[in-house]
């Protein structure tokens, strides 16, 4: 993928995870039994996260992240759907065509 399409992923994507805007966001029951005030801790961590390196961002688009919360391991990635959702966008770059979803989960849910 070009340097152009990457960056635009990026911010796309970062944007996403700050405002909710392009998509959808699902907690999944393990972080729900966590209780409302974690929940709100660890979406709060997701919206803020920066600390991105190769390791856990290793095309550069900012759609995966890993932090300990209270003793639980969260992981949070993103998804690329065309908007039918039904299959997956042919271009993550062009938000006409992608529909996000953030999911975040504890790891153990992986």
């Amino acid at each position: 993928m070009d340097k152009e399409k990457t960056e635009l992923i990026r911010r796309l994507n970062d944007r996403f995870r700050r405002s909710g805007l392009g998509g959808d966001i699902l907690i999944t029951p393990g972080i729900q039994s966590l209780g409302e005030t974690a929940m709100q801790a660890i979406a709060a961590r997701v919206s803020d996260f920066d600390q991105f390196d190769h390791d856990n961002d290793p095309h550069g688009e900012h759609d995966f992240g890993a932090f300990d919360q209270d003793g639980e391991r969260i992981f949070w990635k993103i998804d690329y759907y065309g908007p039918d959702m039904m299959s997956g966008s042919e271009d993550p770059s062009d938000p006409d065509a992608t529909r996000r979803v953030l999911t975040i989960m504890l790891a153990s849910e992986y």
